[in-house]
């Protein structure tokens, strides 16, 4: 048996877990969670990064000797490092304003259909090529750019990278060489020498200093080991599909990431359209699929409620009249924090739907909501990629919401297997695992997963006319 800590940053809360791998067994424990608040100051919406490095070291601490380290977390925020490599100021947060209006600036250089061609990115407002385009007048002062997990890392053993994965989130990378694509960049002005060079899921990232060694009281050396530091890569690879399976994949939480793993991405004008994006993933793999706002809508009601049970919460929603309400789960309107509620009650309005008034009624139109999404992300991957499926695997923290899981297998038409629910912590912890030992590759790490996670099967119930007349509904609105 190995140990290995795996941290899994996300929007709201950080972890430390630790993950104990054997030939045939697959054990991981939560060893520190810590708050991460994003702080509103004159200057617009930051990451409180110095909070969230110290939670890691505590975690650390926490977690006792580990054979290596490794770190995923959200993707396309950065921090900006001076000659000296210390910070320049809190990274900015996805979240902030700073983007408005910076994509049609982008596209007057390089049109939508031309960066999508050479990218394979969907248009998302926070991109990190529409971010850099916004900072341009910061960009002169820093001589070095460093994704989260990166600048973490770097904190952590003093050496610099940028792991390939997250890279891909950043509007930057070409998805058909995996390298940098150089022909935006220089007609953007983005300077490609800020990053520190490319590195691959499994190579090493360097090993703990001194100074974190004697403050976790953990004996070096220990290695920390790059991972697929997007967590979205790292999640994928905890899908427990077998070889050759056909399946889709939803990677719930905050977002909700749906699409299929492919060994080529789709560049087509059709795909761009449709707004899926071609992500880097592991073994030369990519993540094809659509960003969809996710479980953030339901959070923020919960938060405006004043944080009731979620249990009895989704026992009213489940009593609810099905589909009687439905909004775009992917409209930017839901993008910002607050007013949840009303917004949601607003948009039904706007369209001529019954306004949902209970908390019970905005759960249901939200789940119904997501579970639509869901539904037409996983029909257009199909199609666009000419790649048919079979099952739909959901991994993350939405596995814990049993009403959302069947509402997606019953919108889908298709069987839905949850779990696990931790996984991008355990694709983390298999990373580590194949560069230290004992799992081989992807292939024997989702087995292990298989044979050692909990997984709840959701079959389908009745047809999809109900499912399709709602798509219908919201697509004429």
């Amino acid at each position: 048996m190995k140990s290995y800590a795996a941290v899994d940053l996300g929007a709201s809360s950080g972890r430390v877990m630790v993950g104990r791998v054997g030939p045939d067994s697959l054990e991981l424990a939560e060893a520190h969670r810590f708050v991460n608040r994003p702080v509103r100051v004159p200057e617009g919406l930051r990451w409180d990064v110095l909070s969230l490095y110290a939670g890691v070291l505590d975690g650390l601490k926490a977690a006792g000797q580990v054979d290596s380290v490794g770190i995923d977390s959200w993707a396309v925020d950065y921090g900006l490092l001076d000659a000296d490599g210390a910070l320049l100021g809190n990274p900015v947060h996805y979240r902030d304003s700073r983007t408005e209006g910076v994509a049609e600036k982008v596209w007057a250089t390089v049109p939508a259909e031309e960066l999508y061609a050479a990218t394979g990115l969907q248009y998302a407002p926070f991109n990190t090529l529409y971010q850099l385009v916004a900072a341009k007048d910061q960009l002169p002062s820093a001589q070095r750019l460093l994704l989260i997990p990166d600048l973490l890392t770097y904190w952590l053993t003093g050496e610099q990278g940028t792991e390939l994965t997250n890279a891909s989130t950043t509007q930057l990378i070409d998805p058909r060489t995996r390298e940098w694509s150089y022909d935006v960049a220089s007609r953007l002005g983005i300077d490609l020498g800020l990053f520190a060079p490319l590195r691959q899921p499994g190579d090493p990232a360097g090993v703990l200093r001194a100074e974190v060694l004697e403050e976790t009281g953990l004996r070096g050396p220990v290695p920390v080991t790059t991972v697929g530091s997007h967590d979205t890569a790292s999640a994928v690879a905890a899908v427990p599909a077998a070889v050759g399976e056909r399946f889709a994949y939803i990677c719930t939480g905050t977002w909700s990431l749906a699409g299929l793993e492919l060994d080529a991405p789709v560049l087509t004008e059709e795909s761009r359209a449709a707004n899926f994006t071609n992500e880097l993933g592991l073994d030369g793999t990519v993540r094809y699929l659509r960003n969809i706002m996710g479980l953030w809508l339901l959070q923020e009601c919960v938060r405006a409620w004043g944080e009731p049970e979620l249990g009895a919460l989704l026992l009213d929603a489940a009593k609810a009249p099905a589909l009687r309400s439905v909004v775009d789960a992917s409209d930017p309107v839901f993008l910002a924090p607050g007013r949840m509620p009303e917004r949601i009650a607003e948009a039904c309005r706007a369209s001529g739907q019954p306004v949902p008034e209970t908390p019970g009624e905005i759960t249901r139109c939200i789940l119904d909501s997501l579970a639509l999404a869901h539904r037409k992300a996983i029909e257009e991957a199909q199609r666009l990629a000419d790649r048919p499926v079979d099952v739909v695997y959901v991994v993350g923290g939405g596995t814990r919401n049993a009403l959302l899981c069947q509402l997606t297998a019953d919108a889908c038409g298709l069987p839905v297997v949850a779990g696990p629910t931790e996984a991008a912590a355990l694709g983390n912890v298999l990373v580590q695992a194949r560069a230290h030992g004992p799992a081989d590759d992807l292939a024997d790490g989702r087995a292990l997963l298989t044979r050692t996670q909990p997984l709840t099967r959701y079959e389908p119930q009745g047809d999809t006319a109900p499912w399709r007349e709602a798509e219908a509904r919201l697509a004429a609105r």
